[in-house]
C-alpha cells in the first residue's frame, strides 16, 4: 500500500480544496444507501481527474466521510482494473497477455511499445502480465490485461478504448504515430 494512503488515517486539513470536498460530499449524498455505492463513487472521482486516476487525498477524504475503512477502499481500487492510483496518459495502449494473444506475439508487441514510447520499468510496475507505465510527458500509458475475451482476434490491443485484432508491430506503430501526430 502506498505510504501516502494509510487506511484509517484522517485526511489532512487543507489536503483538498473546498470545491473538491464539496464535490465528494455531493457524490456521497447522491449515492447514499445504493448498492455498489463505493464503485460508483470511485468511478466518478476518477472520471473528474484530468489524468483519470484516484488521488490518495481523495481516498482518504472518502474514507473519513463515509466511514468505509481505508483498507476496504484501497482493496476495491486495486482489485478492479478500471481504477488507477497513478496519473494516466492522454492516450492508453492496452495489450492483452492472455494465452491466445501470448502465443500470437503480444509479448513482442509489448516490448516494442516499451521501446517506442521510451518506457523503463520501475520496480513496482509488476510483471509483463500486469503492467501499467506512463510516459514522463503523460501522453501515453501502456498497460496489460489478462484477457480481453477476444481470443479469435489474437493478438488484441486496445488503443484509446477501441479494440484492434490481429495486430502486428507495424500496425501498432502506425496507431501510435497517428496519435502522436494528432497533437492530443
Amino acid at each position: 500500500m502506498p505510504a501516502e494512503f494509510l487506511p484509517g488515517d484522517a485526511p489532512q486539513r487543507g489536503a483538498l480544496s473546498f470545491e473538491e470536498q464539496d464535490f465528494i460530499d455531493r457524490l456521497i449524498a447522491s449515492h447514499q444507501g445504493q448498492p455498489g455505492m463505493l464503485l460508483s463513487l470511485l468511478e466518478e472521482i476518477q472520471e473528474r481527474q484530468p489524468h483519470k486516476y484516484l488521488p490518495a487525498d481523495y481516498l482518504e477524504y472518502l474514507a473519513a466521510r463515509t466511514g468505509i475503512p481505508g483498507a476496504q477502499i484501497y482493496s476495491v481500487a486495486t482489485f478492479y482494473a478500471l481504477f488507477n492510483l497513478k496519473p494516466q496518459g492522454d492516450h492508453t495502449i492496452c495489450i492483452c497477455r492472455g494465452t491466445a494473444c501470448h502465443t500470437r506475439g503480444s509479448r513482442d508487441l509489448l516490448e516494442r511499445m516499451k521501446l517506442q514510447l521510451g518506457l523503463v520499468p520501475e520496480e513496482d510496475d509488476g510483471s509483463a502480465d500486469k503492467l501499467s507505465m506512463t510516459t514522463p510527458d503523460r501522453r501515453f500509458t501502456l498497460r496489460t490485461v489478462a484477457c480481453f475475451g477476444q481470443c479469435a482476434l489474437a493478438p488484441v490491443v486496445e488503443v484509446d478504448h477501441a479494440i484492434h485484432g490481429h495486430v502486428n508491430e507495424r500496425a501498432l506503430d502506425r496507431e501510435v504515430d497517428a496519435l502522436r501526430k494528432g497533437g492530443a
